[in-house]
């Protein structure tokens, strides 16, 4: 099974629906090892990434989380903003010092409504997103909890 390559949204949206998107950015900065989001907080907010690595995880309980993935330039922090009831499904931690671009969802979601088209572009592309970290989450739990070969039970 191969691994899906991530969706970089210079990939998926066009340059006048970036722009769009764009012009309601605001820049941010993570140091190593800031929580940006945790499970079951509030889901309002989305970056882009700029520089830096942000990993995703799956909190465990009486574990340590599982990472299921790292994002690099380019990638969608947070998908969560999107969907009510707008609560995050994942944690996720800046790995490094992470630059990134910030997003208020609900913004975001009134422009989706306001037009069609740029809702549609929007929409395709955090779908895309979240199919990519669906394999992603299922290939890492697997790695993690399939029965290893010569074990004995």
């Amino acid at each position: 099974m191969s691994t899906p390559s991530p969706i970089r949204i210079a990939a998926v949206l066009s340059a006048e629906h970036r722009r769009r998107l764009m012009e309601h950015a605001r820049e941010v900065n993570f140091d190593e090892s800031a929580r940006i989001f945790d499970e079951g907080g509030r889901a309002d907010t989305f970056w882009i990434v700029r520089s830096g690595t942000v990993t995703l995880e799956i909190p465990m309980p009486g574990h340590r989380a599982a990472p299921v993935e790292s994002l690099g330039p380019g990638e969608l922090v947070g998908w969560s903003w999107l969907f009510p009831p707008y609560v995050w499904q994942l944690s996720a931690e800046a790995m490094t010092p992470v630059r990134a671009y910030e997003f208020d969802g609900t913004t975001v979601r009134l422009l989706m409504d306001a037009d069609p088209a740029f809702g549609s572009a929007v929409g395709h592309w955090v779908g895309r997103v979240l199919a990519v970290r669906l394999h992603q989450t299922r290939t890492r739990l697997l790695d993690l909890y399939a029965p290893r070969t010569g074990a004995t039970r």
